[in-house]
């Protein structure tokens, strides 16, 4: 293995100026990060309470107390922390700034002398540390504070967090080397992707070897998380009547030897994520090619369409083959931010486009979805039909919310959307030596280096609503360098050209186009018709339907635009799709018009359950919005496959 990666841009060197991602990104300091900070001080009317920050007080001697909340409780702290680090990049806020920096003065007064922080554990169970990774997550959190330290200091400058970090770090690595430890692993993991980022920040090579000796220990015998219950000092936290199992945890089997997605999917994707840095890190090839069949299978067996993973709601999890049930799934946003990054850093290693296209597809649809387009509320669980009346707690569909709610007591998902958000820049753009790679079409600006000279990169685009991208590059000086733009394998007709001339571009592909001197214009333009999608005869809910996305859009139907009972509708897929603009819906947007058939229901005149008569079909028109929007106007029915008449 010979690989050289691709490297993020500094989200102080990009700007993001967007017709689609506008409306995500503007509200990440307007709304998102002060309506986060309130919720975790639970000052948020009718929600859920956070007790987040109170906890961290109490760690910390300020007041008196006990724990409320889940064991993790901890990250959403961290998570908001990165997110604001992330804002302050490219919107300097003195004020904000120092709300962060007491959190970090807050941060370490809770730590203790040895450098261990988790409030669950300094408040409740003083003596238990460390003594059920199976369910404790502290490895977990630490994780997440690892990479909010490492974002602060890479934005502010700021020590104080990154050596709070450190010293959890520390900490970890004389633990997780000791006898009674030697096989131990984390039980959700995440610390790895944080002692790596450390490592790159710090230097500190003991970091990088304890993020692969949890990887490499994984799996192998004897397995530390199922014999953990049997210790004396062994801690039941969640008191679980759901038996545990390795797949769960990913820890079947050794990493190396696992090629299928198994289990918890965040877990997983993190744990992918994890192995996909150090593959890079170390040169290991196996390593890699195991990242690679992971990947395979999740793209051409196990995700939605929408970039969703995990199906089950029982464990959160991934479960076989071509299972991907509509109306009961679980494709939690946070498995679909795991992916992107996972794919973020499989793009970062190979160059290869369909990792790009993987990751667009997660972000455009399940992770913005997860997001009200006011900022203030969320969705925790994804599915692809819902019908409101039958999302009943204690039933199968209890997971399902037909509304996005305000905030949750598990509220993982709101501050890792606000963290990927604020960080869209890192997803748009790398850099390999004097190369600029654009991976997403995302208006706005960005600055690169061409041998030590400037480079600015100003893009124009209404993508995704149009396949048009104009991309002009300055220089301060003469400089030499390549631009590498991503022509998406859904782009057809395609046309490249650089300052009028024509370049060789090919669907699927990143196309290179040498940059000398100082100026260049870039014009790309493909067409990227609505199209009906049809999925594979082994995914048993969606056989007999049919689905309809443009370019990375998937579209659903709402019942704001087609009535109730969205399942006495059916598609006529030989009439083409009619694409319209309307810019006074959902803040602009694409519709899509389908010619079909409803069932009528007037024509069942009894009261009957069930007859012997065949319902008849009248003509009707079908509209459709981006996925993504889905639940911004009134609550309503929901459908993304829908029936096709044969």
């Amino acid at each position: 293995m010979n690989q050289r990666r691709r490297n993020v841009l500094p989200l102080n060197k990009v700007k993001v100026d967007d017709f689609f991602w506008n409306k995500y990104t503007r509200l990440v300091t307007d709304q998102i990060i002060p309506y986060q900070w309130e919720a975790l001080n639970d000052c948020v009317e009718d929600a859920e309470p956070s007790h987040c920050i109170k906890n961290f007080e109490i760690a910390a001697g300020l007041r008196e107390g006990e724990f409320e909340g889940a064991v993790f409780q901890d990250t959403d702290l961290a998570k908001w922390l990165e997110a604001v680090a992330y804002s302050l990049a490219y919107e300097p806020d003195a004020e904000l700034e120092k709300r962060a920096d007491a959190m970090i003065d807050l941060i370490g007064k809770a730590q203790q002398p040895d450098g261990y922080l988790d409030t669950y554990f300094i408040i409740k169970e003083p003596d238990k540390k460390f003594c059920n990774l199976r369910e404790g997550h502290e490895l977990y959190t630490a994780g997440h504070f690892m990479e909010a330290a490492v974002a602060y200091y890479q934005v502010t400058g700021k020590e104080k967090f990154l050596h709070i970090m450190q010293r959890v770090a520390d900490l970890i690595c004389e633990v997780f080397h000791q006898e009674a430890f030697q096989q131990a692993v984390p039980g959700h993991e995440e610390v790895e992707i944080g002692l790596i980022r450390l490592y790159q920040v710090t230097g500190e090579r003991r970091y990088l070897e304890m993020a692969k000796d949890f990887v490499d220990r994984r799996g192998t015998e004897p397995n530390y998380l199922i014999h953990e219950s049997e210790k004396e000092s062994w801690i039941d936290i969640f008191k679980d009547v759901n038996p545990f199992f390795p797949q769960y945890s990913q820890c079947h089997k050794p990493v190396r030897m696992q090629d299928t997605a198994e289990g918890h999917a965040v877990r997983a994707v993190y744990l992918y994520c994890a192995m996909a840095d150090l593959a890079y890190e170390y040169q290991d090839e196996g390593l890699l090619h195991a990242c690679e069949k992971l990947y395979d299978n999740i793209i051409k067996k196990r995700m939605y369409l929408t970039g969703g993973i995990g199906s089950s709601g029982a464990y959160e999890r991934f479960t076989t083959d071509y299972d991907l049930p509509n109306d009961t799934n679980y494709a939690e946003s946070c498995a679909s931010i795991g992916l992107a990054l996972f794919c973020r850093r499989m793009l970062a290693i190979t160059g290869e486009e369909k990792y790009a296209e993987t990751m667009e597809c997660a972000l455009m649809n399940t992770v913005t979805a997860g997001i009200a387009l006011d900022g203030k509320s969320f969705f925790y669980v994804n599915p692809l039909e819902v019908w409101p009346d039958n999302c009943m707690d204690h039933t199968s569909m209890a997971h399902v919310k037909p509304v996005r709610q305000k905030w949750f007591g598990c509220a993982c998902c709101p501050p890792n959307i606000a963290r990927t958000l604020a960080s869209l820049g890192e997803y748009v753009y790398a850099t390999q030596e004097n190369d600029l790679w654009v991976n997403l079409f995302v208006g706005g600006e960005a600055e690169a280096s061409f041998g030590g000279i400037p480079v600015k990169a100003e893009v124009e685009t209404r993508f995704p609503f149009e396949g048009k991208v104009k991309l002009a590059l300055t220089a301060e000086k003469e400089a030499k360098g390549t631009i590498r733009l991503r022509i998406p394998s859904y782009a057809s007709e395609i046309s490249l050209s650089c300052d009028g001339k024509t370049v060789t571009a090919e669907a699927g592909s990143y196309a290179k186009i040498p940059f000398e001197g100082t100026k260049k214009e870039i014009t790309l333009s493909f067409v990227m018709p609505p199209h009906f999608v049809y999925a594979n005869p082994k995914v048993r809910a969606d056989a007999g339907k049919v689905a309809v996305k443009r370019g990375p859009l998937v579209y659903c139907m709402e019942q704001a635009d087609n009535g109730e009972n969205l399942s006495n509708l059916f598609v006529d897929t030989t009439v083409e799709p009619v694409v319209t603009y309307e810019s006074g819906l959902l803040g602009g947007t694409d519709v899509i018009r389908l010619s079909g058939k409803r069932m009528d229901a007037e024509a069942w005149s009894s009261d009957a359950l069930y007859a012997e008569k065949r319902v008849p079909l009248k003509e009707t028109e079908l509209t459709l919005v981006p996925y993504c929007y889905w639940g911004n106007r009134k609550t309503g029915e929901m459908q993304t496959w829908m029936k096709f008449l044969q």
